[in-house]
């Protein structure tokens, strides 16, 4: 074999071991309120710079999941879990790591747009500064990078001192996923970020998360077959709690190996 062919052989292994690496691990988590399970024993690896979508009707354990990466089931009082989630071989579920630093680390948009009644620019600072970041250039820099990466910057850079309230839903949407980024997470969780927005809007945020997957992991919960298979590289399948199937977006919404999973995507689910 020619050196040339050996160097490329190399340079796909690579890419595929790279497309392959997990970022977080769940391991055996069931989730609780009070004594009714919500989530039972599930086990799957999140992909590094990958998109994952978590699909199922409501009331199947996806939102659920998906708010125990970053703790946010904590503030309901009798939400409890059980088993592992690792992020750099620890526990994220151990009672002591430190969540307000988890939660720098994995960011969350939510489904309904919540932007701070501020400026768009105090909706990028309002965290930094929070962390000790006080100089004026770093903001400027970070206000512009944020919003640069969320597709938002060439539509608000001659307003940014304009209340956030002001802005259209798909961009207050934008604006709250600009501000996560800020940040700086390696993983972000959204929550059916578009299910409120209209068709135009929804293309914007779906073209976003495509291009954001460069630099960070992401976890999407959506209701949208079509989002879930446009922008998605890994699928997951939730039923009454339970992970029905997990795999390749393609194979899950062309060749699913679970019925129950093939009657959902085609709409003859129950």
């Amino acid at each position: 074999m020619s050196t040339l062919m050996t160097e490329i052989k190399s340079e796909v292994n690579n890419r595929k071991n790279s497309l392959q690496e997990s970022i977080l691990k769940v391991e055996d988590l069931s989730i609780f309120y009070g004594e009714k399970r919500a989530v039972n024993s599930i086990s799957l690896d999140i992909q590094k710079n990958a998109v994952t979508a978590l699909i199922g009707p409501s009331g199947c354990g996806k939102s659920t999941f998906l708010r125990s990466i970053n703790r946010m089931n904590d503030l309901i009082p009798i939400a409890r879990s059980e088993g592992k989630i690792l992020y750099d071989d620890v526990n994220l579920l151990d009672e002591k790591i430190d969540v307000v630093a988890l939660r720098k680390e994995i960011g969350m948009v939510f489904q309904k747009p919540n932007p701070f009644p501020k400026s768009i620019y105090e909706n990028i600072t309002h965290a930094l500064k929070f962390y000790g970041i006080r100089k004026k250039s770093l903001l400027d820099n970070a206000v512009e990078e944020s919003l640069t990466k969320a597709a938002l910057w060439d539509e608000v850079k001659d307003r940014l001192h304009t209340s956030a309230l002001s802005l259209s839903g798909g961009q207050q949407q934008r604006l709250c996923i600009a501000r996560t980024i800020a940040m700086k997470p390696s993983v972000m969780l959204l929550d059916e970020p578009s299910s409120a927005l209209d068709p135009i809007s929804n293309a914007k945020v779906e073209e976003l998360i495509q291009d954001l997957k460069k630099d960070y992991s992401i976890v999407i919960v959506t209701h949208n077959m079509g989002q879930a298979s446009r922008i998605s590289d890994k699928t997951a399948f939730f039923y009454n709690g339970d992970l029905i199937e997990y795999d390749d977006t393609e194979t899950i919404f062309t060749n699913p190996s679970v019925k129950r999973t093939e009657e959902y995507i085609s709409g003859r689910f129950g």
